[in-house]
C-alpha cells in the first residue's frame, strides 16, 4: 500500500497518545488500568481517523504494542504515510498577497512538507505574520498584525504552551450600510510556526479563522 492518508496534525495526534501511554507505563500501575490506557488511547487515535480503509487500521492499531522500540517503529511506519503540504511556487505566494508588493517569502526548498500542515512566516518589516493553508481543496491564506509577548502563553492553533505572538486579521465581511466596516479577529499563536506544526493535532481552530476572515 502506497497511498499517503495521514495528515500531519493527526500523526501528531497519535504521537501524543503514544507519549501519555509510555508515561502512565513508567508510573507501575497495575496492569489491567495500563491495557485500559491502551486500548482509550487506540480508540481515540481510530476515531480521529474516520476516512480509513479496514488495511489503514490494522496499520493504526497499537493494541500489540508494548515497548519503546516497537512505538517508534510504529511511528516510522506511519510517517512513510504522512500526506505532505501541498506544492506551492513563490508566484503563487505573491498572487495570494496581492497587496504587499515588498513581501519576503520563505525559502521554499529549505521546508519538509511532510510536517507541515500550514505553511506560515513572518516578515518582521512590515510586521506581519502570513497564514497559508489548503482549505475545502483550495489554497487559502490571511495576513495578520502582530504583537510580540514577553511570556510563554497557550497557542489557541496547536493548544499547547510556548512562545507565543499576539495576532489580528481583518475579515472581508462588509455591511451594506457601513462599507468601512470590518470585524478583526485576535488570539495568541506560536511565534515560530515549524514548532507549531510540531504540535498541532486539530486544524478546529485554524479552519475557523480561516473562514471567518475570508467570508464575503
Amino acid at each position: 500500500m502506497n497511498e499517503k492518508f495521514i495528515k500531519n496534525e493527526q500523526l501528531n495526534f497519535i504521537k501524543k497518545q503514544i507519549a501519555l501511554i509510555k508515561d502512565i507505563s513508567k508510573r507501575n500501575v497495575p496492569k489491567s488500568v495500563l491495557l485500559a490506557e491502551i486500548d482509550l488511547a487506540n480508540a481515540k487515535i481510530i476515531d480521529n481517523m474516520p476516512h480509513v480503509t479496514e488495511e489503514q487500521l490494522g496499520m493504526l492499531d497499537i493494541s500489540s504494542l508494548r515497548t519503546d522500540v516497537e512505538y517508534e517503529q510504529y511511528i516510522q511506519l506511519l510517517s512513510s504515510y504522512v500526506q505532505p503540504f501541498p506544492k506551492i511556487t513563490e508566484q503563487h505566494l505573491k498572487k495570494m498577497f496581492p497587496k504587499n508588493k515588498k513581501l519576503k517569502l520563505p525559502d521554499l526548498s529549505t521546508i519538509d512538507h511532510s510536517k507541515l500542515t500550514y505553511l506560515s512566516w513572518t516578515d518582521l518589516g512590515l510586521n506581519k505574520k502570513f497564514i497559508v493553508y489548503e482549505l475545502d481543496g483550495k489554497m487559502v491564506g490571511i495576513e495578520c498584525k502582530v504583537t510580540p509577548t514577553s511570556k510563554a502563553n497557550y497557542c489557541s492553533i496547536c493548544q499547547s504552551i510556548g512562545e507565543v505572538t499576539y495576532f489580528s486579521t481583518k475579515t472581508k465581511a462588509k455591511k451594506s450600510k457601513n462599507p468601512d466596516y470590518y470585524k478583526s479577529i485576535g488570539n495568541l499563536i506560536c511565534t515560530d510556526s515549524n514548532e507549531c506544526n510540531k504540535k498541532i493535532t486539530n486544524v478546529e481552530y485554524l479552519t475557523t479563522v480561516l473562514r471567518e476572515a475570508l467570508a464575503k
